[in-house]
């Protein structure tokens, strides 16, 4: 099955200008139903501490549209927002919808970036999520997780196959970037989708580097620091292949995985 990115510039804390940018890309391609559609963390606004002026109220705007888009291209969409909690901080949340526009998972950032202000404004997730696309079981984390990889090993032993990581990954960490995705894919023998912005916002420069990686730790399609899409096919059977080739997951000593 087809797993699509969408690398934006997004507009400052313009929601409506978002929608349209990822329209204009969807509707430049012809997507295979089924398919999904990954956005980029906070996709609607931008890595705003402003919460209060960006956060989704009961009528959510941001899923609406990605209601309307999953029912309109027949995909699943998969795409950052932010909401409030019962302790009126910010949640970081990626939230799924079905081709059908129902609302498919929903997860919540677990390590708030702090070096960035990100913990004073918005609380942490306290689980994994994962949820079931044509086969595979998907767990999505949100830019800085990737830099704890015992959740990602966590998914893994629940039965996770494909990871997604939507981010603001700025341009002097890049390195960083492209790195822990490759590794994520190799010591889980999984798929990997990592999904950023390119552009900038009022404090920082971002270059894209979206990539799709196979359970090998290959890359199969990169985009550089412009908008734009990258698609690769995922195959359940191959990865299957290769962890019955290389059975490493089976060495794992499960009394160190929380």
């Amino acid at each position: 099955m087809k797993a699509v990115c969408c690398q934006l510039d997004i507009v400052w804390e313009d929601k409506p200008a978002n929608y349209a940018k990822v329209r204009a890309l969807l509707d430049g391609i012809k997507i295979p139903p089924g398919s999904l559609v990954i956005l980029p963390e906070m996709f609607a606004t931008g890595f705003s501490m402003n919460v209060v002026g960006i956060r989704e109220g009961a009528a959510s705007e941001t899923e609406s549209f990605l209601a309307s888009a999953a029912r309109f291209y027949g995909v699943f969409m998969l795409g950052g927002m932010v909401t409030v909690g019962d302790n009126g901080q910010g949640r970081n949340e990626a939230v799924v919808f079905s081709p059908e526009g129902k609302l498919h998972a929903r997860f919540c950032k677990i390590h708030p970036f702090t070096l960035g202000g990100e913990a004073q404004h918005y609380a942490a997730g306290t689980e994994i999520v994962t949820f079931d696309w044509q086969g595979f079981k998907v767990a999505p984390f949100v830019c800085y997780d990737l830099r704890f990889p015992e959740v990602f090993r966590s998914a893994a032993r629940q039965g996770a196959n494909v990871f997604v990581v939507i981010a603001n990954w700025p341009v002097m960490r890049i390195h960083h970037w492209s790195t822990l995705l490759q590794a994520r894919a190799i010591e889980n023998q999984a798929y990997v989708a990592g999904v950023n912005r390119c552009g900038t916002d009022p404090k920082l420069t971002y270059n894209g580097r979206s990539l799709l990686i196979d359970p090998r730790g290959d890359i199969l399609a990169e985009l550089g620091n412009q908008e734009g899409l990258i698609s690769a096919d995922l195959n359940l059977d191959e990865l299957q292949a290769w962890r019955q080739e290389f059975p490493a997951l089976q060495d794992m000593h499960p009394e160190f995985v929380v």
